[in-house]
């Protein structure tokens, strides 16, 4: 046999192998893998109180399943939100979510099932997790801070001191409970008490608890809605109904009670349960919406302007060349949008900021020399008093023709800038290239539902950082209620209240945001302090008093 011969024998029975092989290898299909899941705890409702692995995993996820509709909030990604209740806003059985979420793992995905509180406590993560284990699906379980202690602490109730030392939980719901066997002492903690404390009440009064038995009942614990109400067992059926109380809520029964008076923090914040209009974008007002929540009070953001290119970027592109020549000593930044505007036109040149090398930087405030600062750069000029235009006109060296080898400003900024800086600039002896860096345009209304609050008197406060927010919020949205507490950011935005008929209750001593929202807070502070010496119940500037007149 030759070897040609050889190799092609070979060759045949090589092939023919391949062909008895082929139908065993195609006829099994590659298993899909399956995914993953993390029963994460969501916390009481306070978006803070989440733990840092479940802020991890959310980040991380492919689908969420939520089991409230304010969790969705939580999830910032692109992550698949999947509701975990029934189209009319109940619960779904235990079963039911386990098939939930065993049919999203088996598609390869990672799945967080966020819960609320914990996990495994007062929850149907456990039942879950077994649905996970029976499919073959891993899964972790992520603790979270559970209502049971979290509501009491945020109420002011501790749940032990010195002279009481345990607590009992006890889920009331649609259960039967012998009551003669929490007739001790112990702190009871009752859960879904609200729409039974009448038959509670009772039933611990004839198991032998007295009458007197400081009751503390919270409901929405955690966030700026929480309310509490302090009653006794032999009167709190009666307290919690005229206070309209309804699930869900945490009930604390015992001597603890009475601490509250001393330990209550949440509800007695300056701002708490302020509804505060932002005329803002969420972006830009991510900072004051977090000054603002630890003073007790909810920004909701309404974008009043939007900022877009020039309409002729030749200029821009002249002065950026400029730049880059020699032609100017100076370059003053007057906003933070100014410094974004040049950024991008140095990106789009390929630039960087070794482009500033030689320059002298000027910033109108500290907002705008952080923004310079991102770049690496220090800012060689800001305002020692007043942060604004005439306030850096104070401190800006005149043009000295031995020592300033260039005697030209670029001035990038606003359309719709003021000729304050600019004309003092002049009157300095500086050449000045006053350069639109981009265009403020009034921004589209709100939705109906906000432009009613905003004139009703249903937001609680207006913070106004500019006067164009002023101008633009009163022209897409109407003028904000007499009622309304009005806060500006400084001298000028304040006249440009006046202007348009609003009354100024707070005006911030220096041009930045968390001053505003300091002394909003100062403000509220004093005010609350004014209803509790006249002996009257602490109410918010949005609140309305019931009418007397009656219906015919």
């Amino acid at each position: 046999m030759t070897p040609r011969q050889n190799r092609k024998k070979s060759t045949t029975v090589s092939t023919t192998t391949a062909t008895r092989e082929t139908p065993a290898a195609t006829s099994t299909k590659p298993k899909k893998a399956l995914g993953h899941v993390s029963f994460v705890g969501a916390g009481p409702g306070d978006a803070s109180l989440l733990t840092v692995r479940a802020a991890e995993l959310l980040a991380q996820a492919d689908v969420v399943i939520v089991e409230q509709p304010e969790q969705a909030a939580l999830v910032t990604t692109e992550a698949e939100i999947v509701d975990g209740f029934g189209e009319d806003g109940s619960a779904l059985t235990h079963a039911a979510l386990g098939r939930l979420v065993v049919r999203h793992a088996k598609t390869g995905a990672h799945v967080v099932r966020l819960v609320s509180g914990d996990p495994f406590t007062y929850a149907t993560a456990p039942e879950e997790a077994a649905a996970c284990s029976k499919a073959g699906i891993g899964f972790e379980i992520v603790p979270g801070i559970s209502s049971v202690n979290a509501v009491p602490a945020y109420a002011g109730v501790p749940l032990t001191n010195k002279t009481n030392h345990q607590f009992r939980v006890v889920s009331v719901g649609e259960s039967t409970i012998s009551w003669p066997d929490y007739a001790g002492d112990d702190t009871l903690v009752l859960l879904s008490a609200v729409g039974r404390i009448g038959e509670v009440s009772a039933g611990l009064v004839e198991a032998g608890r007295s009458p007197q038995t400081p009751v503390a009942m919270t409901r929405v614990g955690t966030t700026t809605e929480q309310s509490t109400v302090v009653s006794t067992l032999g009167s709190i059926a009666d307290d919690a109904r005229a206070a309209a109380m309804a699930s869900p809520a945490i009930t604390v029964v015992g001597d603890v009670v009475e601490m509250r008076d001393t330990l209550s923090w949440f509800e007695t914040k300056p701002l708490y349960g302020w509804r505060i209009l932002v005329p803002r974008t969420k972006e830009q007002s991510a900072g004051l919406a977090a000054r603002l929540r630890s003073y007790g009070a909810l920004s909701e953001e309404v974008p009043t302007i939007s900022v877009e290119p020039p309409r002729n970027p030749q200029q821009m592109d002249k002065a950026v060349r400029g730049l880059v020549e020699g032609r100017y000593e100076w370059v003053a930044f007057t906003s933070v949008n100014a410094v974004r505007a040049v950024r991008e036109k140095f990106e789009e040149y390929g630039l960087d900021a070794r482009a500033f090398s030689g320059l002298k930087i000027a910033a109108v405030g500290d907002k705008t020399a952080e923004a310079i600062a991102t770049w690496g750069i220090k800012a060689d000029l800001l305002p020692s008093g007043e942060q604004s235009a005439r306030g850096l006109l104070d401190d800006w060296p005149p043009y000295d023709e031995v020592l300033d080898p260039i005697n030209r400003v670029f001035l990038p900024r606003a359309d719709i800038a003021t000729e304050t800086l600019v004309a003092g600039l002049l009157e300095l002896g500086w050449e000045v290239d006053d350069v639109t860096a981009y265009r403020t345009v009034r921004a589209a209304p709100p939705p109906a539902p906000t432009r009613e609050a905003i004139k009703s008197g249903k937001f609680d406060s207006v913070l106004f950082t500019s006067s164009s927010t002023v101008r633009n919020l009163v022209g897409i949205a109407g003028k904000p209620h007499t009622s309304t507490i009005i806060a500006c950011i400084g001298p000028a935005t304040a006249k440009t209240a006046e202007e348009h008929g609003l009354r100024v209750d707070v005006l911030a001593d220096q041009p930045s945001v968390e001053v505003l929202a300091d002394a909003l807070a100062e403000f509220g502070a004093a005010r609350r302090l004014a209803f509790l010496e006249a002996g009257e119940p602490v109410t918010k500037p949005s609140y309305k008093r019931p009418s007397s007149r009656r219906k015919a």
